[in-house]
């Protein structure tokens, strides 16, 4: 009996042993196995990490790119390019004149927004207050600013050289000597002609600053009359020497400002010069005394020079100033009539006489006008 309990007292120990070293093991981890939970915070960390590593830069260069130049008085500011210029030249040439901030972001922005090697020399007027990158699309497709320079048809040389000079657009004397600078007249593809006088075509240019220089401004004048005068030819095949209409152009331009009567005074020194008659015309006396002013007296249509008409037969050595488009047609389009003569009506106009006689008279009449309203 006390053998059978101790017996059944030692199984019973051994069974709570074992049930104990069951549960033991039950409840140890698993090494060998990871934590998923683990890998994903790492994971989402590194890639954290990544994003805020690539969105400094951004976040910075982006903060320039949205930022307005500093804010100033005026609305528009001028500046001046030179050609040549680096992308880094351009920025501090900007901040000095604060369209933008001095910022080096300026020349990585240029850079990537493709504008870098489109940006332009030249003198600018730029806004105040702009974006960088606004600046940049301006100045990558702006003209550079034009300054308007009329020359007024009828003037000469001298007085074209005068315009520019005291604009500052050349030299006058260094005007001067080109217009009669042979190598340069022969360069433009003229023969027979001693000047440039009569084929410096007058109308309004638009200069730019670095559009400087007697050379320059004389081959744009050339180059306009040129064209000018191709229209006029294509459509005048029958045209003499153009010297001779250049020449003959001048002095209408001279004689009148009426439009109307450009034609007109055209047929008159069309039939004199078919009758063999002088063209006896005053703004070609004036032209050859050369510096004139005052009344043009009898001493002077006396006085033989290469432009004087009261002397000389024909056209005069050449053209007495630079005629318009309009004076240039004339002198191929003239009006059909038998005038031969002409005297100014002291209004800008003139009187048409077919006749010496009729000539005479009407001198006589509009003089004795000009003498009367002087003496009120």
């Amino acid at each position: 009996m006390k053998l059978s309990r101790l017996l059944l007292n030692r199984q019973r120990k051994k069974q709570n042993d074992g049930s104990h070293s069951s549960m033991v093991t039950d409840i140890s981890p698993d090494h060998s196995k990871k934590n998923p939970n683990r890998t994903r915070r790492v994971a989402f960390y590194a890639i954290l990490l990544v994003l805020f590593g690539a969105a400094c830069p951004s976040g910075w260069f982006l903060l320039y790119s949205y930022r307005n130049g500093p804010e100033i008085k005026e609305q528009t500011v001028t500046v001046s390019i030179p050609k040549g210029t680096t992308v880094a030249g351009i920025r501090e040439i900007l901040a000095d004149n604060k369209i933008i901030h001095d910022d080096i972001r300026f020349l990585v922005l240029a850079k990537f927004s493709g504008v870098a090697t489109r940006l332009q020399a030249g003198e600018f007027s730029l806004p105040s207050g702009k974006k960088p990158g606004e600046i940049l699309r301006i100045l990558a497709s702006a003209r550079s600013i034009q300054y308007p320079v009329t020359i007024p048809e009828g003037l000469r040389a001298d007085e074209i050289a005068r315009i520019f000079s005291q604009g500052g657009w050349c030299r006058y004397q260094r005007f001067m000597e080109l217009v009669d600078d042979q190598t340069l007249i022969a360069n433009l593809g003229f023969t027979g002609v001693e000047s440039l006088e009569g084929y410096l075509f007058p109308d309004t240019y638009l200069l730019t600053k670095d559009f400087q220089g007697a050379d320059k401004l004389i081959r744009m004048m050339v180059a306009n009359f040129e064209n000018v005068w191709s229209g006029i030819s294509a459509s005048h095949p029958e045209i003499p020497e153009r010297p001779a209409v250049v020449t003959l152009a001048s002095i209408i331009e001279k004689e009148t400002g009426e439009p109307s009567e450009r034609s007109l005074i055209s047929g008159v020194f069309h039939n004199r010069l078919n009758k063999g008659m002088r063209l006896q015309s005053d703004p070609t006396v004036i032209y050859g005394t050369g510096d004139f002013s005052g009344k043009i007296t009898k001493t002077h249509l006396r006085t033989p020079s290469p432009y004087n008409t009261y002397t000389l037969p024909g056209l005069p050595k050449g053209p007495i100033c630079n005629p318009g488009e309009a004076a240039l047609k004339a002198a191929v389009e003239p009006t059909e009539t038998d005038a031969l003569y002409f005297v100014s009506k002291n209004d800008g106009t003139h009187y048409f006489s077919t006749t010496l006689d009729e000539h005479n008279r009407a001198v006589v009449k509009y003089q004795r006008q000009k003498q009367s309203k002087k003496g009120k």
